[in-house]
């Protein structure tokens, strides 16, 4: 049909979506682009959408030495030689049950594997890269020839902005993206994340699994659309699309038998067939439909998770099949909570902590009900978990992101502290989860320090000082507070603690009072969103505990 037909099996192809009106892309402005991208402007012109992404790929900033494609002529033979390329094992790094055809035609299929090969020789240092494979079949359908391919797919794998994440290549990155993905389903996409953990046994395997949706499962027309976005406005769109992949799932499948014994099948099997339920349209739709922030701050999540990975050794892929970890049952007791209430809990947590273990640092049943000794013992762990079951049987708590010591920073005023990844929830009598207002809602906090009363229930109490100006180091640089243009006393309401009493709130104006004998306790409750209140409004404790993280990986 064009000089860039050569791989493609029109036959399997849609070929009628295939527009033969001529068009041209002249413009250069970003925004312009991204609109057009969006719009699907070169989505139904196949030599329009190859000149397209010859275009983008060719402005992406690489390395000074790039290999391009007499280089492939050079080697291809030397590698390949006369052997069939389908007899060629591929590289450790890619994923050899997963290497889509993408309608390409018997070359086209033989094509993807040598230029994988080639591509492995002239890049030692990519020792994980699933997505690989995906890409290749991809841009076969737009290139000439297979030294064009493997030129445009070195430009991608050589980019060397640093500020443009374009694919994964290492264990740590591709393992840190897996992470960073289930915090934002934790944030953004809580129905589902519900379903997950209901039906799971380990959530954050489900998440890992989220590359290989696009990058395996997503089917030819629908992954073209996402790339084209993806070329223009980079990683956030993988981010994005993911996300809406799990809602759509949600929406089609909630209340429905699984189809299969794992949740991970029944995914693969949607995205799959997705063309029965969602159009590329309404897919993209939904995904620029979620309120996400920005490419900064997903940036320093990313950064977060993989610190997180190196400090605990995970650098490369492990023996098993990946390396989260669940709450082990046979260390593990509590009064308040069974192992699966607890699992429950580690999957809201940020991925980077649920690589740990609980540890328990304080119960009223073995250390008393002293509120000198609950500071003793939780002071100098960060983050720390707080579980109440009052005499009726409720059960409710918080994830606190920072260290109780930060109290002292107000001197002998009651001030504020913590970051937007703190939340209250309650399990007993049925399980809730309550974010952070002003993460939630961000208009909030437009109005100035007073609006921040949303997230306290009692103003009265609210001391006027802001609480600490440079937080520490090891509060999340995603949802720190020096990250947010927000006013610092907005930004950091969360929790704070006195020799008279501890307070803890901001989820959907949810908070808790706690005397300081740690008998004694009321919960507040704002109905600006109509969420249910905690527990009663007096409770009665009949337990209270506080757990640590223990990174079991270093010891």
């Amino acid at each position: 049909m064009d000089e860039y037909s050569r791989f493609v099996d029109w036959d399997k192809m849609d070929v009628s979506a295939q527009s033969q009106d001529t068009k041209e892309l002249s413009c250069t402005e970003f925004q312009e682009l991204k609109h057009l991208a969006r719009q699907g402007y070169w989505a139904k012109n196949h030599c329009l959408r190859a000149k397209v992404y010859h275009k983008l790929i060719s402005s992406i900033p690489c390395r000074t030495v790039t290999p391009d494609a007499n280089v492939y002529r050079d080697i291809v033979v030397k590698i390949v030689g006369k052997r069939s390329s389908s007899s060629l094992p591929l590289p450790e790094f890619v994923d050899n049950s997963l290497v889509p055809t993408y309608c390409l035609n018997a070359e086209g299929v033989g094509a993807v594997r040598k230029i994988i090969l080639c591509i492995a020789n002239q890049f030692p240092d990519i020792s994980f890269c699933p997505a690989l494979p995906a890409v290749i079949a991809l841009l076969l359908h737009y290139s000439k020839d297979e030294a064009e391919c493997f030129e445009q797919v070195c430009r991608i794998l050589a980019c060397n902005d640093p500020s443009k994440r374009l694919i994964d290549q290492t264990f740590l990155a591709f393992e840190s993206s897996c992470m960073t993905f289930g915090d934002l389903v934790n944030k953004y996409c809580q129905a589902a994340h519900k379903l997950m953990v209901a039906v799971s046994e380990d959530v954050l395997e489900v998440y890992s699994d989220w590359q290989r949706w696009l990058f395996g499962e997503l089917p030819m027309a629908y992954v073209a659309r996402v790339f084209d976005v993806f070329l223009v406005e980079g990683y956030k769109v993988l981010y994005r699309v993911a996300l809406a992949l799990l809602k759509f799932f949600h929406k089609v499948r909630a209340g429905q038998p699984m189809e299969s014994d794992s949740i991970q099948q029944d995914i693969r099997a949607f995205v799959r067939d997705i063309a029965k339920s969602v159009t590329p349209e309404r897919l993209l739709e939904k995904a620029f439909a979620i309120r996400l922030f920005s490419r900064k701050e997903i940036q320093l999540l990313q950064m977060a998770n993989e610190k997180a990975l190196q400090q605990k050794g995970i650098t490369v892929k492990q023996k098993r099949q990946n390396v989260h970890l669940a709450v082990h049952a046979e260390n593990f007791k509590s009064e308040i909570v069974s192992v699966k209430e607890m699992r429950d809990i580690w999957s809201w947590i940020p991925e980077r902590f649920a690589l740990c273990q609980p540890l328990l640092l304080f119960t009223t049943l073995e250390h008393g009900c002293s509120l000198s000794r609950f500071y003793s013992h939780s002071e100098g762990h960060e983050p720390t978990l707080l579980l109440i079951k009052t005499t009726a049987k409720e059960v409710c708590g918080a994830y606190l992101s920072t260290d109780w010591s930060e109290r002292r920073r107000g001197g002998n005023k009651l001030s504020f502290f913590g970051t937007g990844e703190c939340f209250v929830f309650r399990l007993q009598p049925e399980v809730e989860r309550y974010e952070w207002v002003i993460i939630k809602h961000p208009e909030l906090a437009t109005a100035g320090p007073e609006t921040g009363n949303h997230s306290s229930p009692a103003p009265s109490t609210l001391s006027s000082g802001s609480g600490p100006s440079e937080p520490s180091d090891r509060l999340s640089p995603f949802l720190s507070a020096r990250h947010f243009n927000l006013p610092s006393k907005t930004a950091s309401m969360f929790m704070a603690g006195s020799s008279e009493c501890v307070i803890v709130g901001g989820g959907d104006g949810q908070a808790l009072y706690l005397d300081a004998d740690l008998n004694h306790g009321r919960t507040s409750h704002c109905n600006t969103f109509n969420n249910q209140p905690l527990c009663s409004e007096n409770f009665q404790i009949s337990v209270l505990e506080v757990w640590g993280f223990r990174d079991t990986m270093n010891g």
